[in-house]
């Protein structure tokens, strides 16, 4: 569908037209921006929301990107794992018939170097801290942030919680607005959102979509509690970035997908922004 053209409606229809075009132009990554005569009679949620603008004369998301993108980060985690060996070598009875033949007993697992790439959410810009996720950062031996920007820092782990999958660090302060935190428990299945991070570390991206589902539960093997569904694109790299709403406030953390093949089929998830508050509060009440 065409963006302008479904902006502009005529106005003695704006009251129906209006709200099924939002819909169709958000789902299209697309965004009403509606002008004065006509913002009276649309929906409180949708009038004046700060999401809301025009990029060129057409309606768009981009000023509300602009805004909150730069808070947005990449992290690249070097770590160091024990290689895979055949369980069959770790057998105590197998370990033990080698001995009574002379023969040599497997040596310990090599150490494997490893390189993975996530997301993080600048949440105060003046302490230095960036919120991730808990899974990224396992088995870290080094921890770098890179900003919007092309900054980047080496960053110092202060909290990290398993049960949520949550994570603070610690980077130098910078000159950047946060993000703010806002208040997932007042999400609704149907509520437009944006998940920004760093998809098989191409780069910042963004995508949009909506609240599939709240409350989910028995996902990522059981290890988390109930977390928010979305449609909006998620791929591994988007771990640790941002789920907003249309008011740029972060209502999840990106932590997980269901695809066959590791990659987005429509189903993500994400921590509530409520529950990784938690963890921030952590780090606060200990400085």
């Amino acid at each position: 569908m065409d963006c302008s053209t479904a902006a502009t409606a005529p106005r003695r229809r704006t009251g129906s037209i209006v709200a099924s075009a939002f819909i169709a132009l958000l789902a299209t990554g697309c965004a009403v921006s509606p002008d004065a005569d006509h913002e009276a009679e649309l929906p409180a949620a949708i009038a004046g929301a700060p999401a809301l603008g025009t990029a060129s004369g057409f309606p768009s998301l981009a000023p509300l990107m602009r805004r909150v993108t730069p808070a947005v980060v990449n992290i690249s985690v070097k770590s160091e794992v024990p290689m895979e060996d055949h369980p069959f070598l770790r057998d105590p009875e197998f370990r033990a018939f080698l001995d009574r033949f002379g023969l040599p007993a497997p040596e310990e697992a090599e150490i494997e170097q490893r390189s993975s790439v996530g997301s993080g959410i600048i949440v105060d810009a003046a302490r230095g801290y960036v919120m991730t996720n808990d899974h990224l950062l396992r088995n870290a031996t080094e921890i770098r942030v890179t900003l919007k920007d092309r900054r980047t820092f080496r960053a110092r782990r202060l909290d990290s919680d398993a049960a949520s999958d949550v994570a603070i660090l610690e980077i130098p302060p910078v000159d950047v607005r946060p993000l703010k935190l806002g208040d997932s428990n007042r999400l609704e299945v149907g509520d437009f959102v944006i998940a920004i991070g760093n998809p098989f570390g191409l780069g910042q991206t963004v995508t949009s979509g909506i609240v599939s589902a709240v409350g989910r539960s028995g996902i990522a093997g059981n290890r988390l509690g109930e977390l928010i569904q979305t449609d909006a694109s998620i791929n591994p790299g988007n771990s640790g970035g941002p789920l907003i709403n249309l008011a740029g406030e972060v209502v999840g953390i990106n932590t997980a997908l269901i695809g066959p093949s590791g990659g987005n089929v429509g189903i993500g998830f994400a921590v509530p922004s409520n529950r990784a508050r938690v963890a921030l509060d952590n780090v606060m009440r200990g400085r």
